[in-house]
């Protein structure tokens, strides 16, 4: 049985890739931080599975990632955790800092020492292109991050680089476009506009506050990309890939179909601006080539955006109706 090692398990992206490596018959360890109240509803389903075990530790503390890595010794170790909201990271830089970019080079430092005959995935981010040099982006454009947390993807990309050029780990980065699902987190706004607009259909609030409506993103579905996170481990030859769907659409174009799903026909009727919520730096839009992905890995999305939204906005519909 192959044994596989996920920091952020209890996350959008952690929940979907353990249900997928329990389906491949893989044995299964999660990282997850000691705090009073310990969140799992995102893995509530999977959490009793035998072949899934959490273990304690902690992204800034060494020691607690080298045992458990020297313990288990998993053929697959998924660096999935993070301080991941952008908008927090200007308020958190630091703790950013401390957690999306040192907490790499704990993790790698962990497989070196603990288990370097393990395969290594470090979760890069779209983010890390921010004031984008070329359109669409591969893995050749260069960084131009506009926020704390694409500072801190950006050093955690580099220093999985490092490490498999200096000690020749099979490390690789997933370079993953903004990916949703009814497991993201509300501050996120995809989720936040398919809970608000389900929210109004309902009759249980009167509009949703959003920042800017004309920023544009390549929106995939997370569970199609856990996929190819798991197929970029399974290659000969340690490479990075950017995992996206090759298409862009604005905040502005999710609330619409939002509220087509919803049936709500004025969807400025049921929206505020709220300057709040706007960046500090803004990055306009991300739009990724996953050609090569598609090339090596042979991984194709299998939800489009239309899809996307519709299944979001349908769970929520569902999820409140029963409040």
């Amino acid at each position: 049985m192959k044994k596989a090692f996920i920091t952020g398990i209890t996350g959008q992206d952690g929940s979907y890739l353990a249900e997928f490596l329990l389906d491949k018959g893989y044995k299964v360890y999660g990282l997850t931080r000691r705090t009073s109240t310990q969140n799992y509803a995102r893995i509530a389903h999977i959490i009793h599975n035998p072949n899934l075990e959490l273990v304690s530790g902690d992204l800034i503390d060494q020691h607690s990632l080298t045992f458990a890595l020297r313990d288990i010794q998993p053929d697959e170790v998924y660096n999935l955790a993070a301080q991941s909201f952008v908008q927090a990271s200007w308020k958190q830089p630091e703790l950013t800092g401390q957690i999306t970019a040192l907490g790499v080079t704990r993790m790698v430092e962990a497989v070196r020492l603990g288990c370097p005959k393990a395969k290594f995935y470090q979760a890069s981010s779209s983010e890390m292109f921010g004031k984008v040099r070329e359109m669409p982006q591969n893995e050749e454009t260069p960084f131009y991050p506009r926020s704390p947390y694409g500072v801190a993807k950006v050093y955690g990309h580099w220093i999985t680089v490092n490490y498999r050029e200096s000690y020749d780990l099979f490390a690789v980065s997933g370079i993953l476009f903004n990916h949703e699902s009814p497991r993201r987190g509300l501050e996120f706004v995809t989720r936040k506009i398919a809970n608000a607009i389900a929210r109004i259909k309902l009759g249980k609030q009167e509009f949703v506050e959003l920042g800017n409506l004309e920023a544009k993103r390549d929106w995939g579905y997370a569970k199609d990309y856990v996929e190819a996170m798991w197929l970029m481990l399974q290659q000969d030859k340690p490479e990075d890939f950017v995992v996206s769907t090759g298409e862009t659409h604005s905040v502005k174009e999710f609330l619409q179909i939002a509220c087509d799903v919803a049936r709500i026909d004025d969807w400025q009727a049921v929206t505020k601006h709220n300057p709040k919520f706007d960046r500090p730096a803004e990055v306009d839009t991300l739009i990724g080539d996953p050609s090569k992905a598609k090339k090596i890995l042979g991984w194709e999305p299998s939800v489009d955006f239309r899809g996307l939204v519709k299944l979001m906005v349908e769970a929520e519909l569902e999820k409140e109706g029963e409040k």
